[in-house]
């Protein structure tokens, strides 16, 4: 079924998020700012999306990204780590290493904790 919120806090406390390699588990858009528009199914199941949403309403949340997080997201293709996305980041912000790999590190464990993302190293734990 899948771990809940907390039982997935647990494991990254245990784990450094840098060495994680982390893949998308959602379509994004992207809005006319040229900032990155998270489609979010409202139900994960298709039946329930039948029968809990009426026909005029969507079955999707959009979830909008600032910057640095269009940039974290675009940057997730499932081969990098974070760490090797950090550093990518970090060529274009010219920010302090440190510093960008914290905000990084922080915004992709809340993505994972929100089920918006996975990591490879973390899918067997899951099932």
């Amino acid at each position: 079924m899948g771990l809940n919120i907390f039982q997935r806090r647990k494991i990254l406390k245990k784990t450094n998020t840098l060495d994680l390699v982390p893949y998308r588990r959602h379509e994004h858009e992207i809005n006319e700012k040229g900032l990155v528009e998270l489609i979010v199914p409202k139900f994960e199941k298709k039946w329930m999306r039948k029968f809990f949403i009426s026909g005029w309403r969507k079955d999707y949340f959009k979830i909008k990204l600032d910057k640095l997080g269009t940039e974290t997201w675009l940057a997730i293709d499932g081969k990098k780590n974070v760490k090797e996305i950090c550093e990518e980041l970090n060529r274009k912000e010219e920010k302090p290493v440190e510093e960008v790999e914290d905000r990084v590190s922080k915004f992709v464990s809340l993505l994972y904790e929100q089920r918006y993302i996975q990591f490879r190293q973390l899918d067997e734990r899951e099932k």
